[in-house]
């Protein structure tokens, strides 16, 4: 499975993105997919997961109620809108794909990896 992150960028605090990470492959809708983040000098924190049918979501607490992670799995893609952005979300966001049923929330969970985009959050 390969997979292609998209949609970082700059915006001001308070702004939104909405990311997008397309996977290739037919076996898509049997992943659980995640998106982590990783600021300069910290190390890789989960975001959110979303289990293969979309009908369970995962959030990290400080992004609750604020991010929404949801799916297409006609189009192979998982999505990430980000809402009410801090300069603390700062980060390179990183899709990621589970072989196993249950939603992960630690890295090593995670079989496949994307690339990473930029969401940088001026103050």
């Amino acid at each position: 499975v390969q997979l292609q992150a998209s949609g970082g960028g700059l915006v001001q605090a308070g702004g939104f993105l909405r990311l997008s990470c397309v996977a290739s492959g037919r076996t898509f809708s049997s992943y659980v997919m995640g998106w982590f983040r990783q600021a300069p000098g910290k190390e890789r924190e989960f975001v959110a997961a979303i289990n293969w049918a979309g009908r369970s979501t995962y959030y990290a607490d400080s992004v609750n109620g604020r991010f929404t992670i949801s799916r297409n799995n006609a189009k192979n893609t998982v999505y990430l809108q980000m809402n009410s952005l801090k300069s603390e979300d700062t980060a390179v966001y990183y899709c990621a794909a589970d072989r196993t049923v249950a939603a992960g929330k630690s890295a090593y969970d995670y079989d496949y990896w994307g690339q990473g985009t930029q969401v940088t959050v001026s103050s």
